[in-house]
């Protein structure tokens, strides 16, 4: 069983806490089978301790569980003075247990303690520092004895009101078998107010906000007679939902306490604009003759583009062709890198001021944004550390090929609907944690987060259609990774994906299928663009510095690649070797492994057809070989597919950002506060 760093006076591996009121039938049982599960694998379990907390009955539950104790002196009991309800229970003994990981497990032992072994799995699995809850709903799960039908139907019905207001994606909170890591579940039981059968939604959603992965695990589950729950309850239940909902201060609301994070956002935000306004420092300050040096023909090409598209705008003309050029034929304007995404609605600022000032804003806040964008999904998805998501999204958005960029492609340096775009991606597979893997509310997110994924990547097609297919590829790469380590998410992924997708198309297609059918099929529209077989990236870009960075030689930049806005590979042997360590330190967490081969896959993809070993005359075959005479990739500069490590750098960054935060906070320092509101990629 994997270790969460506690630093206690006893080294426990396990607590397991059983809440117990009038149970005097049913707790020796559970007791007994609880030890005997324990100790029939010592070398697992190590150290145990087993907590009973008496909530003030009125039967022999004491007194059964004096004797359990004096039998077996690794039970502990709390007795406490009144029925204060479950919640109350579990926080007497969750905080005074002492165990590595904690279970909670109710007095009927409706789940049989075997599915331990289940949840410790998934937990060591997760990493270790969140929670493996017992679910009901699974497909996988296995029903033996089921509830009476209305008690069923009041227990859906209760779940789909949690999730809208409390946990959503979580589709059983209310299973009593939960295991957590000790110190977190410590630390969410001091900060949980709640008393009554509430408490589970509330310590689940402080895991959520806290930045803990939290994972449903399919167990068996006998409804057992003498249920304590009363039809009240559901009730009382409903008034701690609102308790909940109530806002900060609230009682039961106590890790919902007014935080800075709007102002850590605007922090941020604030640093990635200064930064950009430093990179195009130059340009601002003289935009009537600055010329960015590395930019070739490239930002005279761009001015044109935002004036040109401007022109056709305000004379209501087709902002897709035009003559100003290689007149009588004309351009088509579609199959060029127009922008038209920003070009038609800076339409009003490219006439007031000029297409200089439209080219020198598009620079500087598609890059602000670009990286704001990739800050609010790794804050979404890998980390609540503000800190750790910003320095992750830094490293996104400001790595070296995106500086290369940064001199004339605004097309690949306002990327700022990629993360959006992944993010409704990755809602689409978070429905597959539905009961039917896109059924009832889940089918409905489906259809919507389809729909909204194909209004995004419409636009994005009038952003840049290259930087799209390319992020696609990623995308791919990552989700399939994900999937082979985690066949049972991608088992319940794959279904609501491929619907979702299928809308995304419905929507996105008969948007963009006029502009398309002209860029491919209208006048002067051309089937592609070859550039040969040497656009692939040099195996030693990885390792070199870009041309223009602190400890970089433009010699051997310029060598090494095809001019120096393509300077698609030059990481620099620092941050690859960084990288490396990254991955060997967090190699457990799934989500590592799939970063680290969605790097890689792209970097070997960027090598071309044809890969010439450094310091010989060899030449390979490349994997892009199978890729580049196909529509679409054809016209593809492969070299450009090694921005795709770029993201994926960042966010192997902004997990170990997060993983130093925890040990500070286990060496008692003081650290940033979390903040979160969904998703979990352990």
């Amino acid at each position: 069983m994997g270790k969460s760093g506690r630093t206690g006076d006893l080294d426990l591996g396990l607590t397991v806490v059983v809440p117990a009121y009038n149970e005097e039938h049913r707790l020796r049982p559970t007791l007994d089978a609880v030890v005997a599960h324990l100790r029939a694998d010592q070398d697992r379990w190590g150290r145990w301790e087993l907590i009973v907390v008496d909530d003030g009955s009125t039967d022999r539950t004491a007194a059964i569980a004096a004797e359990a104790a004096a039998a077996e002196p690794r039970i502990r009991v709390l007795a406490g003075h009144g029925n204060h309800g479950k919640g109350h229970a579990l926080r007497q003994g969750v905080l005074a247990s002492r165990g590595r990981r904690v279970l909670l497990t109710d007095a009927d032992l409706a789940t049989p303690i075997a599915e331990l072994d289940r949840l410790d799995a998934q937990l060591t699995a997760d990493g270790g520092d969140g929670a493996a809850i017992g679910s009901r709903a699974h497909p996988d799960a296995r029903i033996e004895v089921r509830q009476l039908a209305l008690r069923e139907w009041l227990g859906r019905l209760g779940n789909r009101l949690i999730q809208r207001v409390a946990v959503d994606g979580i589709n059983d909170t209310q299973c009593g078998f939960k295991l957590f890591e000790g110190d977190r579940a410590r630390a969410a039981f001091a900060d949980s107010r709640l008393d009554g059968w509430g408490i589970d939604v509330e310590i689940l959603r402080f895991f959520r906000r806290s930045g803990r992965p939290v994972t449903e695990v399919p167990v068996r589950w006998s409804h057992q007679p003498g249920s304590k729950v009363r039809p009240l309850d559901y009730g009382r239940v409903l008034l701690e939902l609102v308790r909940l909902r109530l806002g900060p201060g609230a009682p039961g609301h106590g890790f919902n306490r007014p935080r800075p994070r709007l102002r850590a956002d605007l922090t941020v935000v604030g640093l990635f604009l200064l930064a950009s306004l430093f990179l195009y420092k130059g340009l601002w300050a003289d935009l009537g003759h600055a010329y960015l040096a590395d930019a070739g023909s490239d930002q005279n090409q761009w001015e044109w583009f935002f004036a040109v598209t401007a022109d056709n705008v305000a004379h209501l003309r087709n902002p897709l062709f035009t003559t100003y050029q290689n007149f009588p034929d004309g351009v088509n304007l579609m199959a060029n890198t127009v922008m038209l995404g920003l070009s038609v609605p800076l339409t009003p600022l490219t006439l007031t001021l000029g297409p200089v000032v439209t080219w020198a804003l598009v620079l500087t806040l598609g890059l602000t944004a670009t990286a704001c964008s990739w800050y609010w999904l790794f804050a979404r998805r890998l980390t609540r550390n503000r800190p750790a998501a910003a320095v992750g999204a830094a490293l996104a958005a400001f790595a070296p090929p995106m500086m290369s960029h940064a001199n004339a492609h605004p097309n690949f340096l306002a990327l700022f609907m990629i993360p959006v775009i992944i993010d409704r991606t990755l809602r689409l597979c978070d429905a597959g944690k539905g009961r039917n893997g896109g059924a009832g509310a889940d089918g409905t997110k489906v259809v919507r987060d389809g729909v909204l994924l194909g209004l995004l990547a419409a636009y994005q097609v009038f952003l840049g259609e290259e930087p799209l297919l390319i992020a696609a590829m990623g995308t791919l790469l990552f989700v399939g990774a994900y999937g082979v380590v985690r066949r049972d998410v991608a088992r319940a992924a794959l279904r609501p994906l491929l619907r979702g997708v299928g809308w995304a198309l419905l929507v996105c297609l008969p948007l963009v299928a006029f502009p398309l059918g002209w860029q491919f099929f209208g006048p002067q529209s051309y089937h592609s663009v070859l550039h040969g077989d040497n656009a692939g990236n040099s195996p030693l870009a990885f390792l070199e510095f870009s041309g223009r960075a602190l400890f970089g030689d433009e010699t051997t930049a310029d060598g090494l690649a095809m001019n120096r806005t393509e300077q698609n590979a030059f990481y620099g042997w620092p941050l690859i070797s960084l990288a490396v360590g990254l991955v060997v330190w967090l190699w457990r967490l799934t989500v590592v492994r799939a970063l680290a081969f969605t790097a890689l896959a792209a970097a070997l993809l960027s090598l071309g057809p044809k890969v010439r070993i450094p310091f010989t005359d060899v030449v390979l075959p490349g994997p892009w070989r199978a890729l580049a005479h196909q529509p679409l990739f054809e016209s593809v500069i492969e070299s450009r597919v090694a921005m795709i490590c770029a993201p994926a750098l960042g966010a192997l960054l902004a997990l170990a950002v997060d993983r130093l935060v925890d040990a500070r906070a286990a060496a008692g320092e003081r650290v940033p506060e979390r903040n979160r509101d969904l998703g979990d990629l352990g």
